[in-house]
């Protein structure tokens, strides 16, 4: 397979996904009788499209998949998406809307016909721009959470909790969205810090003996107050517990109870409870048995309990409400405070704690072995720090709301009688009422999006059925998500897979950042600082935004991106292939790849390679991807590209055969392993390299992860090579110093400090002289030969190299320039030496900028030194 003469990632990309694909390479091949190596992909919304955090996270499990695919574990990768239920019915309710159409007069089912068209038509791009990313999914096992499969799962956990007594109905406060008309659960509620007013009512006592003054942020819900609460151990209140006030505006008449609850520090020490309008009020009214006023309607508007206010938006009704105690003379001040205030996750509207009647999941009997599973390491965090916040939340947490009132979703398999009340909880829906064989009618909600998904890593498998793959392949092996979803998912399928398969549904939770732009900020439309992942790889290839993403990742870690990442994932993609291309350019056939070699240069690649695959392995086992990837990406363009082939150079050119045939034995055989070791990281590119490279019956995805052999590398060849690299360096810096053109061939000396050092550059002088660009090189050995005069030079591990002037530059006009280069450097050194002696400087500044004027210090006294030398070298 001929490569071409520049790289183009979409003559490449598609193709090898195609052939993949096609092939069958993303099925799992292992051995059934190994252990399986299983991911459940964290199911994208079927609303969504792809962005920076998506392809972070997808490069992470498929880099993980690759390289348990190539290890032989029997690995399986389950691909699907989440149905999204209030994101997707929002959007539909949109499009319908622009047709002029509404969602009520079209029924529920003419509506739900029209989302399923909307998600036939549009719900699997997210998957289709994951395929672009490389993704080696198994395809034939795509997943949706209303599959009827898992559907059936849904329903099975809904009755079989409601049969253990762990589901119940009733009359709760919940976080209510007034925009998307239904209750949410605690986590889908973000509470931003906003600015208010704390407003202090005086509530007159009814025996016109005075008055209780009480403190709130939301007057308009004081139409609904049906008690205050005092501490029962505040002094200041102690006279007014049982007796009553009456509530401005409407003159309803309540009692002052007495609470625990109640924080005598805020405000006044006494607080209006509205039971109906807040989940704190909602427990005093049970222990005191105060009655539910519901004032806010589901619609955000005020119900007929206000009164003169009814039909007012809540914004409304607050103003007003403000203006008729005003005139009534009822406030008795007003202070502007800070408080935070929690808005739906799906819209952004501000949420209202509103009564209704609502399904409910107990929690704590879920949580306890969810908790010990953690506790006891049967599932770990990675990073481990977030063990703890998983652990203080799971401790603390409420009966889960799990109703929605939406038509898209699991529809709850509640049914009920009108006629006598009875309520059936079923697997199918009854033909009669069992008391009175009367019609029944199916509830209306459906529920929440987060019970289906926390089923995902087992109903994806087959459960409830007990099928081959729920045998193989659970537990999984690695959930890989976002730390921001802990709560939201992660807790909730460990709590569910435990309870109904009596296992752990994953043994490691690998938690990602969230991906900035280069300032640190969160990406967002209205900073317009969001980017495109196909846009990257529409420019750069995908493999270039994969390792742009990987580079400098780690586990728990926020990323910041910038398309300066992106352009040097790009240079690097170039350079592998301009390698791989000039390796490919210099068989003249079949190469033995087994051949041993002698040569110091070839067991030093081989040293430097078996490292890379000690390192790269290790760090993959331990989720270290970007130090991982950092060690392929130096190993290919340092020690391969910049030197190994630099130096194979030379001996391709050499008249012995059985050099030239180690030299490309030798680049063969370390790139095919070392595109081995990149491939989990750029698939495309470097299965297209690996095809050029040999005749091949299979695919690089599919072969053998490489194993180290450390036989065919040794300490020896590194000490050979560190003496050469040091005083290639030093010698490539004189040249820089004098800014020789590249192609100038120059007279070197190298003097060794010992005959050790000499012997190590011996063993590769003819590559040394090649990589200087050397006329004639020199290697003497200190005392044994003379320095040579007029002559700069650098010094290196083991000894220095000279370059001699004389015939190369104007010796009196190096001089002048040394002269005045030097007393330059003196000029601003003994500059930054006063701004360092100065004790206010140094007491004042911040200590970063006193850090960098020592470093600019130290760095011009190095300078100087090397200036003084060649001043004298000159002479």
């Amino acid at each position: 397979m001929e490569l071409s003469p520049r790289y183009d990632p979409k003559l490449v990309e598609e193709k090898w996904y195609q052939t993949w694909k096609n092939r069958g390479d993303f099925r799992p091949h292992g051995d059934t009788g190994r252990a399986s190596f299983t991911i459940v992909m964290p199911p994208p919304n079927v609303t969504g499209v792809l962005h920076l955090g998506h392809a972070l996270n997808t490069t992470w499990q498929d880099i993980l998949i690759r390289f348990h695919r190539m290890l032989g574990d029997n690995t399986l990768w389950v691909p699907g998406t989440d149905h999204a239920g209030i994101h997707t019915q929002m959007k539909v309710d949109e499009l319908i809307r622009s047709r002029g159409q509404d969602r009520r007069a079209m029924g529920r089912e003419a509506f739900l016909a029209e989302v399923w068209r909307w998600k036939e038509q549009y719900g699997n791009i997210i998957l289709d721009q994951i395929a672009k990313l490389g993704a080696s999914v198994d395809w034939e096992r795509v997943r949706f959470t209303l599959d009827e499969g898992l559907s059936r799962a849904v329903t099975e956990v809904f009755v079989r909790l409601y049969e253990e007594g762990l589901i119940y109905r009733g009359h709760y406060i919940t976080n209510w969205c007034v925009s998307c008309r239904t209750a949410l659960s605690d986590i889908e509620v973000e509470h931003e810090e906003e600015p208010g007013q704390l407003t202090y009512i005086r509530y007159p006592l009814t025996t016109g003996e005075g008055a209780i003054v009480v403190a709130t942020t939301r007057p308009e819900t004081m139409l609904g107050d049906t008690a205050v609460a005092v501490h029962p151990e505040d002094s200041r209140w102690q006279a007014f517990i049982g007796k009553t006030v009456r509530v401005p505006l409407i003159g309803r008449e309540i009692p002052v109870v007495a609470d625990a609850y109640v924080d005598p520090a805020f405000g006044t020490g006494a607080v209006k409870v509205t039971p109906a309008h807040d989940p704190n009020d909602f427990q005093i009214g049970l222990r005191h048995q105060l009655p539910q006023i519901k004032v806010i309607g589901e619609d955000g508007n005020m119900t007929e309990e206000a009164g003169r206010f009814r039909g007012l938006t809540r914004e409304e009704a607050r103003r007003a409400v403000l203006e008729a105690l005003n005139a009534e003379g009822a406030i008795e001040r007003q202070e502007a405070i800070s408080h935070a205030v929690g808005h739906c996750e799906k819209c952004g509207s501000v949420i209202e704690p509103l009564l209704s009647l609502q399904w409910f999941v107990r929690i704590k009997p879920l949580a306890e072995p969810a908790i010990e599973a953690v506790r006891t390491g049967a599932i770990r965090f990675v990073p481990e720090r977030f063990e703890k916040i998983y652990m203080n939340w799971m401790e603390n947490l409420h009966d889960w709301c799990v109703s929605r009132q939406i038509w898209w979703g699991h529809r709850i398999p509640a049914y009920y009688c009108d006629a006598c009340g009875e309520t059936v909880v079923a697997r199918e829906a009854p033909a009669a009422c069992p008391r009175c064989q009367g019609p029944m009618r199916q509830d209306e909600d459906v529920l929440d999006t987060w019970f289906s998904s926390a089923l995902w890593p087992f109903s994806t498998l087959g459960w409830p059925e007990v099928t081959p793959d729920l045998e193989t392949y659970y537990p999984t092996s690695v959930l890989s998500t976002g730390y921001d979803i802990i709560f939201f998912w992660v807790a909730r399928m460990i709590m569910q897979g435990i309870h109904f398969t009596g296992q752990k549904p994953f043994g490691t939770v690998l938690l990602h950042g969230l991906v900035r732009d280069k300032e640190g900020r969160k990406m967002s439309k209205s900073l317009g600082n969001g980017v495109d992942p196909l846009a990257v790889i529409e420019k750069y290839g995908a493999d270039a935004l994969r390792i742009a993403l990987v580079l400098g990742s780690a586990p728990g870690n926020d990323y910041r991106w910038s398309w300066e990442r992106f352009e040097a994932g790009s240079h690097f993609a170039n350079k592998v292939y301009n390698a791989i291309r000039f390796v490919r350019l210099n068989l003249d056939g079949p190469v033995d790849t087994e051949r041993a070699s002698r040569h110091p240069a070839d067991r030093w690649i081989w040293y430097r390679l078996n490292q890379a695959i000690h390192q790269v392995t290790r760090d993959l086992h331990r989720f270290e991807f970007g130090q991982a990837a950092r060690a392929i990406y130096d190993f290919f363009w340092d020690d391969y590209c910049d030197w190994y082939i630099e130096m194979a150079k030379i001996r391709l050119k050499s008249d012995d055969p059985a050099s030239r045939d180690d030299a490309r034995s030798t680049l063969v055989a370390v790139a095919e392993r070392a595109l081995a070791l990149l491939h989990p990281f750029m698939p495309f590119l470097t299965e297209e390299l690996w095809q050029a490279l040999a005749p091949r019956n299979g695919t690089l995805m599919t072969s053998a992860w490489p194993e180290a052999l450390t036989e065919r590398g040794d300490e020896a060849a590194e000490a050979v090579f560190q003496a050469v690299a040091g005083a290639v360096r030093a010698s490539r810096n004189l040249r820089a110093e004098l800014t020789l053109p590249p192609s100038q061939r120059v007279h070197w000396v190298w003097m060794a400090d010992d005959e050790g050092t000499w012997a190590l550059w011996q063993a590769l002088a003819p590559e040394a002289a090649e990589l200087i660009k050397a006329e004639t090189l020199d290697f003497r050995i200190r005392g044994q030969g003379e320095k040579p005069a007029q002559a700069i030079s650098g010094v290196s591990l083991g000894g220095a190299v000279y370059l001699p002037l004389a015939g190369l530059v104007d010796i009196q006009r190096e001089r002048e320039r040394t002269r005045k280069a030097l007393d330059d450097t003196e000029r601003e050194l003994e500059r930054i030496q006063k701004r360092l002696a100065d004790g206010n400087f140094v007491a004042r500044a911040p200590q970063e900028v006193v850090d960098k004027t020592r470093q600019q210090a130290e760095e011009l006294e190095a300078r100087l030194e090397r200036l003084r030398e060649r001043w004298e070298a000159l002479a």
